[in-house]
């Protein structure tokens, strides 16, 4: 683990792409650093998955997404062949558990493994395991708080085979949703007093489903998935003008629809995400002792439509401070 965390933030090597492998499409981004240290996006590429290559998250034909991902590698340029790729956020467990403070990494390691068998429902032989250390525990000074990670190994080899199948080695297995909470850390950063007690909500619009995250200081307060996402929009374009689910999501991202698109289908799908989106804000503020958001974040358009600005005004209440590190999963064997 130590090694992964290092390739990623310590001593100079190889470069990565990172790798999305989504339900619909397969996206592509390889950044570099400049002489500020600063990121700079350098390629980015996407192709649609054929219908049916992934299901709920798995991949249920590797020959057909080996060979997006080709298609990908060959419309972006990189030459870069080693590759971090994510889990769903469905596919992966985590659990913050308290050890014992003071031991070893191989100490640590050995007691994340005896505390793991609690909390995972598989043998664990049939998972792969990552953990991170939070800090000390809020309760007992001799005491940790640490975050356990697993995935079932057969989920996570599917991954690295079709990788293997495209030409590429994998070296990073991450978790789709700490990744983007990862990114969105380097925006926070950027902003006023480093974004410090701003409670900000993170939307991530998929195909089949959007995720919502809020953010205090480092620290994920609040999750929810919501079954709401861009295949909505694409089945009523199937529905109104009669096209096969693959045409209308051609003709969706290429804007290549007849008029009246806007006003007739879109614009009332913009309306059913808002509501979709005023609804999460509800169900965060309801179960939470938060009672306001000061940003939203929209890390992409869902499958490259318009915009959907939200604006919720709610009470204003202080939050509570608290803070956790950010860090990279890897799921792989070092």
């Amino acid at each position: 683990m130590s090694d992964a965390i290092s390739r990623l933030t310590g001593k100079k090597d190889a470069p990565l792409i990172g790798l999305d492998i989504s339900s619909t499409s397969i996206k592509l981004v390889e950044l570099s650093l400049d002489n500020n240290k600063e990121l700079r996006l350098e390629r980015y590429a996407s192709e649609t998955l054929p219908r049916g290559a992934m299901a709920d998250g798995n991949i249920e034909n590797i020959e057909q997404v080996a060979e997006t991902i080709r298609r990908v590698l060959l419309k972006s340029g990189t030459r870069v062949r080693k590759v971090s790729l994510g889990m769903p956020s469905a596919a992966v467990i985590t659990k913050k558990i308290i050890l014992s403070g003071g031991a070893s990494e191989a100490s640590l390691e050995m007691q994340v493994e005896s505390e793991a068998s609690q909390y995972i429902p598989f043998a664990l032989d049939e998972v792969r395991l990552d953990f991170c250390v939070i800090g000390p525990s809020p309760n007992s000074e001799d005491d940790i708080e640490v975050m356990l990670a697993a995935s079932r190994k057969e989920k996570i080899e599917d991954r690295v085979a079709v990788a293997e199948v495209a030409g590429l080695k994998a070296e990073i297995m991450d978790i789709d949703s700490y990744a983007a909470r990862a990114a969105v850390a380097r925006i926070i950063a950027q902003s006023d007093h480093e974004g410090k007690d701003k409670i900000i909500a993170l939307f991530q619009i998929g195909a089949k489903v959007t995720h919502i995250s809020v953010i205090l200081n480092g620290q994920t307060v609040y999750e929810r998935e919501q079954a709401f996402g861009g295949n909505q929009l694409t089945q009523e374009i199937v529905r109104s003008y009669g096209l096969s689910f693959e045409e209308a999501e051609l003709k969706k991202k290429s804007e290549g629809l007849p008029d009246g698109y806007t006003e007739d289908v879109l614009n009332p799908f913009l309306e059913s995400a808002a509501l979709e989106v005023t609804r999460a804000i509800q169900f965060f503020f309801t179960s939470t002792p938060y009672t306001r958001l000061t940003r939203f974040i929209w890390p992409a358009v869902v499958s490259s439509c318009r915009a959907c600005w939200i604006w919720s005004p709610a009470a204003q209440k202080s939050p509570l401070p608290s803070s956790v590190p950010s860090r990279a999963w890897n799921f792989l064997p070092t």
